[in-house]
């Protein structure tokens, strides 16, 4: 039985920031998302491993304790996102196509500093068309981009929603979404859900100058009505404690919302079928929100001011959370960092959390 510490300094990395985090509370590791790169530390900080020579946006990630497998949402587009990695890893252009996966690490064979994503075989992807479809056509009013999706991001393991606390955890994927304030289609967050027990007969070595086409269509999408956001969730995360889903996203700016930094969901809840917004009548399943956080009279949405877990965070299951805090070294070295504090959550404003 491991003790986990109140403060991790995982270390600082050439990559982009922190974009997610997952714990083997099993085996005593933590492993950090730094956007084309995953680290892999003992509970001291320690390196253990690394993968690097991705090209593209390695986001949310999570472990499965029922494989021992680390997955990360993982995009190559050509946007604002896709040209800024490229031009960071000092390349021309933006990637070859727009391709969005689930990236599967065996993270048991990480065992040394500088892996390589393709040619140590660390790593299988599994297409994603649903986000490809989204992403490639069009929202409301002929403005691209359906349900202004940008990618996806957040991702997690947990229950069906509104199914027993114990049946089978698949695993819950959030969209990316542009911010633009002036259309309806991006006031909620969209959630895709799949069985990751059928990934072996898609999953594939990931050759990112010919990327795959191997997966399968999400087998059932919700809606989860935040108002605005910037990006959409940036982690996403299930507590079995309270059964509550946690969609940590970067604010919105729509001033007629909240534009909270945390929005929850009652997973113990069968979501409600209802018209979806900006969809002309089309309808979709949505989640009910948790009664948990601030809440707005004018539009019914509760939340927290917690503008930390964008960065990773992780649920022990007993009111515990390690949520990420990202740093960035001074010159010459200018790298990015990442400390793991320990949390409890208590429901209390503005923040729901406390730091231990």
């Amino acid at each position: 039985m491991h003790t986990f510490p109140k403060l991790i300094d995982g270390g600082a990395y050439p990559e982009g920031h922190v974009q997610g985090i997952a714990v083997d509370e099993k085996n005593g590791f933590v492993y950090y998302s730094f956007t084309t790169s995953l680290v892999k530390t003992d509970l001291a900080g320690r390196l253990i491993g690394s993968v690097e020579g991705l090209t593209g946006h390695l986001g949310c990630i999570d472990f499965n304790p029922e494989n021992g497998r680390v997955y990360g949402s993982l995009e190559y587009k050509n946007d604002a996102i896709g040209q800024g990695i490229f031009a960071r890893l000092g390349k021309n252009g933006a990637p070859a196509e727009n391709a969005f996966y689930i990236a599967v690490f065996d993270v048991s064979r990480i065992a040394a500093p500088h892996m390589d994503a393709e040619r140590d075989g660390l790593m299988k992807t599994v297409y994603l068309p649903d986000v490809v479809a989204d992403f490639e056509g069009e929202g409301e009013e002929g403005k691209p981009h359906r349900l202004a999706c940008s990618g996806c991001d957040g991702l997690a393991f947990g229950p069906v929603f509104g199914a027993d606390a114990n049946s089978p955890r698949m695993l819950m994927l959030a969209y990316g979404i542009y911010g633009d304030i002036d259309r309806a289609d991006n006031d909620n967050q969209v959630i895709l859900q799949y069985d990751w027990r059928t990934f072996d007969k898609y999953a594939a070595p990931l050759l990112q100058q010919a990327p795959h086409h191997k997966g399968p269509a999400a087998d059932a999408r919700y809606f989860a009505f935040t108002g605005n956001t910037r990006w959409g969730v940036q982690n996403l995360c299930y507590d079995p404690a309270t059964r509550h889903w946690l969609l940590f996203v970067y604010r919105g700016q729509k001033p007629q919302y909240p534009n909270h930094a945390l929005y929850l969901f009652d997973g113990a809840k069968v979501p409600k079928t209802a018209p979806v917004r900006g969809l002309n009548g089309e309808i979709g399943l949505h989640l009910c929100p948790a009664e948990d956080g601030i809440l707005h009279e004018e539009c019914g949405v509760r939340g927290f001011d917690m503008d930390l877990g964008q960065y990773g965070v992780h649920a022990f299951g007993d009111g515990r959370f390690y949520i990420a805090h990202p740093y960035r070294e001074t010159e010459p070295q200018k790298r990015h960092g990442a400390r793991v504090h320990l949390y409890r959550y208590t429901g209390n404003a503005p923040t729901g959390f406390e730091m231990l």
